[in-house]
């Protein structure tokens, strides 16, 4: 598909409302907060879910008690586009995650102009001063960055942006594998002011009280529940809530 011309990207960009503010939704008083993912594949497991109407999805998880939802909108690994963020975005309304390998300023123009108010950027891509360059684009365009870290020398340099809101993948990048103890691990390295999201390994409400107890604030999802009958309970039921409370 043809890039969208800069200049074209800009006035878009200026036209959408302002950016709803992620991190004050995640740091809100109550339960453990849900970023729902629409996710339809993954490069761990494959195929995950077909999820022809990504609309239909966000709108479950919102009715569930999502407080995010996340988007896929890399291609070939995920199954992602920009088509899918635009579609959720016109169907939900609290904040949007464009989750991707972010590592341009087009790309982080790119997602404010088709309507995301969070952007991914993952420390381990972003060497030396690109991490520092799109974060504070980031800011500027009234956004909110995820910064996601794996370890505790990333931890470090996203603590030291000054990050709102930091995730902790317990996947590893190079294997695939999970290990859930590392949220723990590189999480008593992040400051108490930061929203700690716990990334990767989220089976059940079990999973999620663990990652909590260790500090976490959020759980983003995707896996588990694209993969649910009925999606709207799973984010209550990860929550940890009856049906009742999840409504």
């Amino acid at each position: 598909m043809r890039a969208t011309p800069m200049p074209e990207l800009v006035e878009r960009a200026a036209a959408q409302p302002s950016a709803l503010d992620a991190a004050e939704v995640l740091a809100a008083p109550g339960p453990v907060k849900v970023i729902a993912e629409v996710k339809r594949k993954s490069p761990s497991k494959g195929e995950l879910a077909g999820i022809p109407d990504p609309a239909a999805l966000a709108a479950a998880y919102e009715a569930g008690g999502a407080s995010v939802i996340s988007v896929l909108t890399e291609q070939r690994r995920f199954g992602g586009s920009l088509a899918d963020l635009d579609a959720v975005r016109e169907r939900v309304s609290i904040p949007l995650l464009r989750k991707d390998f972010v590592v341009t300023e087009y790309q982080v123009l790119e997602a404010r102009a088709h309507g995301a108010d969070v952007v991914l950027l993952i420390v381990a891509a972003l060497p030396g001063n690109q991490l520092r360059d799109l974060f504070q684009q980031v800011l500027d365009l009234g956004m909110t960055a995820l910064v996601e870290v794996h370890d505790e020398t990333e931890a470090l340099r996203a603590a030291d942006l000054g990050a709102r809101v930091i995730g902790v993948n317990a996947r590893n990048l190079k294997t695939l594998e999970v290990d859930p103890s590392v949220f723990g691990r590189v999480a008593a390295h992040l400051p108490d002011t930061a929203v700690k999201v716990a990334e990767s390994g989220i089976t059940g409400p079990g999973d999620v009280a663990g990652y909590v107890a260790d500090g976490a604030r959020a759980v983003l999802v995707g896996e588990t529940l694209v993969k649910q009958s009925s999606p709207a309970a799973a984010v209550g039921w990860l929550r940890g809530l009856s049906a009742q409370e999840a409504v």
